[in-house]
């Protein structure tokens, strides 16, 4: 044999240290995979993959390395990074035989279910504001929750504008309706989406919505509170424009993950719209960012881009209240008609450049959620923390002599 020949030239006490390890070498264990791997920082969430939970399901045979990584939101923009990196730093450790990496998403809560037993199947929902109408409110509020829908998330629309609701021709739903079952309201399915709108209970193109605040805010509540949602990632949220009963009792009826706000880049519409992001924080809602609607125009002969509206409004919004600028979608044609004839162009022409525009603005809104979320668990955790410590601190009687 092979090592009995090398003893005929080396004696037990002769064999160094380099050659007793050749023969006993150390496999990688499950500790030094797991301090590999955290060395992946999530760019979003400023936090290793390890602490934050997203490796699952481990095992370790024999040099036969298996997990999963569960990414916070399938719509997150840096998922290809994150698992690139994750095998960037699998590649550095020696002695393993075989790598299987299994790739899943599951959305975090960004809001409290605790303190909403009502919907407590919503992980997240998202209310899509502006100062003013006529910026395309609803437009980007429906192609952003198709977009979430095409990563593979669960999403919900909700028409809330009472007195002009929209979302029903724009998904060319003048038919749709939904039912009642259990005393709950089921929403209408569409393209993925669970819709519910006061379009499918009243006929859009004669009879206007007549109603005062509260009654108003009560049809809002049913909405919100009696539909069967089922389990959603994603709630998106169609407010009517400006200040009024409807923002207003959606902050106050349920906790939400936070606010969108929509404007176009002039300065007439960006004014109006820091009125609502103003109105947002004095309700303590967080303000999840804003998008610049109709941001300019390119030019299909030469692909220059015009700034019709002028340039800069939401950028300015966001410099100005320190909040994030989610992306800028075009002026563009496709998106007009295919709102006027209920064929949105996230479904009509996906792979367009405005479609992409809707596509990375809602990426960017799912990794604010996620944000927000991983906030509020490590706010709920340093609630529990100093709820434990303070009850484990022992009281003293004062007493008189």
């Amino acid at each position: 044999m092979i090592f009995e020949k090398k003893l005929q030239f080396f004696s037990i006490s002769d064999l160094s240290l380099n050659i007793v390890s050749w023969f006993f070498l150390p496999m990688v264990g499950i500790d030094q995979v797991l301090e590999k791997l955290s060395t992946v920082i999530d760019p979003d969430l400023k936090k290793d993959i390890v602490s934050m939970g997203m490796i699952k399901n481990l095992e370790l045979n024999d040099g036969n390395l298996k997990f999963t990584l569960e990414l916070t939101t399938p719509a997150c923009p840096f998922n290809v990074e994150i698992e690139d990196d994750v095998r960037k730093a699998i590649a550095e450790l020696s002695d393993l035989k075989n790598f299987d990496l299994n790739v899943t998403a599951k959305v975090m809560e960004g809001r409290s279910l605790d303190a909403d037993t009502q919907m407590a199947t919503v992980k997240n929902i998202i209310g899509v504001a502006s100062g003013k109408g006529g910026v395309g409110k609803s437009t980007v509020s429906l192609n952003l929750a198709l977009a979430l829908s095409q990563t593979g998330a669960k999403v919900g629309l909700l028409d809330a504008d009472i007195y002009g609701p929209s979302i029903p021709l724009m998904l060319g739903m003048k038919d749709g309706s939904m039912e009642v079952e259990n005393n709950k309201l089921q929403p209408a399915d569409c393209n993925g989406l669970k819709v519910v709108s006061f379009g499918f209970f009243a006929d859009q193109s004669n009879q206007a919505a007549i109603y005062r605040g509260p009654i108003i805010s009560g049809i809002l509540k049913q909405f919100l509170v009696d539909t069967n949602w089922s389990e959603l990632d994603y709630l998106i949220v169609d407010l009517p424009p400006g200040t009024g009963d409807i923002p207003l009792t959606l902050a106050q009826t349920i906790p939400i993950t936070g606010i969108v706000v929509i404007t176009t880049p002039q300065d007439v519409a960006s004014n109006v719209a820091v009125k609502a992001v103003s109105m947002f924080e004095k309700l303590n809602v967080p303000i999840i960012g804003v998008i610049e609607n109709m941001s300019h125009f390119i030019c299909p002969n030469c692909n220059d881009k015009h700034y019709i509206f002028g340039n800069g409004g939401a950028k300015k919004i966001s410099e100005q209240f320190k909040i994030p600028f989610l992306g800028e979608i075009p002026l563009n044609y496709g998106i007009m008609s295919g709102s006027d004839l209920g064929k949105p162009i996230m479904i009509t022409d996906a792979n367009s450049p405005s479609a992409e525009a809707f596509r990375a603005s809602a990426k960017n809104v799912a990794a604010q959620c996620s944000i927000i979320a991983s906030n509020l668990q490590a706010e709920l955790a340093s609630e529990k923390n100093n709820s434990g410590s303070n009850s484990d601190t022992p009281t003293s009687k004062n007493s008189s002599s």
